[in-house]
């Protein structure tokens, strides 16, 4: 039998992450923290894998490519250990991203990378990108967050959020939160079995954020 070791848990450095605010994060919630940035430096698949991530999607999947790590993603994808991407990270999760022009992500979640409108829900134009705390949602399709990362968080709780684009899922059950802009509906976390994506940040979202990360270890 193989044994787990609860804390543990591997962070994707592929240059161009947000890495040490994640590592810290994950370290405070209790991580035992191993960071890698050449999937050659894989011999067994983790525990657990986060992928964090800034910037543009396109840079990001280059990125990720030249250091192999597109093919690590896919494969611990099937071996349906806990995945948590986060903000480009979790962008890249899906199958096509539009900035900068239409361009292929890792294909495990069904779904387009789309701008956050520039018009709010009244018409008016509002700031891109959207920067600042908004509070989470359930989606129409969940009616429960019991057993997946957001399990200690209460609706409404706000999160950080800095961003010009964010997921679109094909099926509306792999929208594990929204988040409101000016009335605007933004996907705010994804799930699809095992996987997970966070568009804000949860290692700048204070407690909420650090018990969602929390969550993470857990499962």
């Amino acid at each position: 039998m193989r044994t787990v070791k609860s804390s543990a848990v591997t962070v994707i450095d592929y240059g161009i992450g947000n890495l040490l605010n994640v590592v810290r994060a994950l370290q405070h919630c209790g991580a035992d923290v191993t960071v890698i940035d050449n999937a050659s430096q894989v011999i067994d698949l983790p525990d657990r894998l986060v992928l964090p991530g800034v910037g543009a999607f396109t840079d990001g999947m280059l990125e990720l490519k030249s250091r192999g790590f597109d093919d690590l993603v896919k494969s611990y994808a099937l071996t349906e250990r806990p995945f948590l991407g986060i903000c480009v990270g979790a962008q890249m999760l899906f199958e096509v991203g539009e900035e900068f022009g239409d361009h292929s992500g890792l294909g495990l979640i069904p779904g387009r990378v789309v701008p956050v409108p520039s018009i709010d829900a009244f018409g008016t134009r509002h700031r891109i990108p959207h920067i600042g705390w908004s509070g989470l949602q359930k989606p129409i399709a969940r009616s429960t967050w019991i057993n997946t990362i957001l399990s200690r968080v209460e609706p409404l709780e706000p999160m950080y959020f800095v961003h010009s684009f964010a997921p679109m899922p094909t099926h509306e059950e792999h929208r594990l939160a929204d988040t409101y802009y000016n009335g605007v509906r933004i996907c705010a976390a994804v799930a699809s079995g095992s996987i997970y994506g966070c568009q804000f940040h949860p290692e700048r979202s204070a407690q909420h954020g650090l018990a969602i990360l929390s969550s993470f270890l857990a499962l």
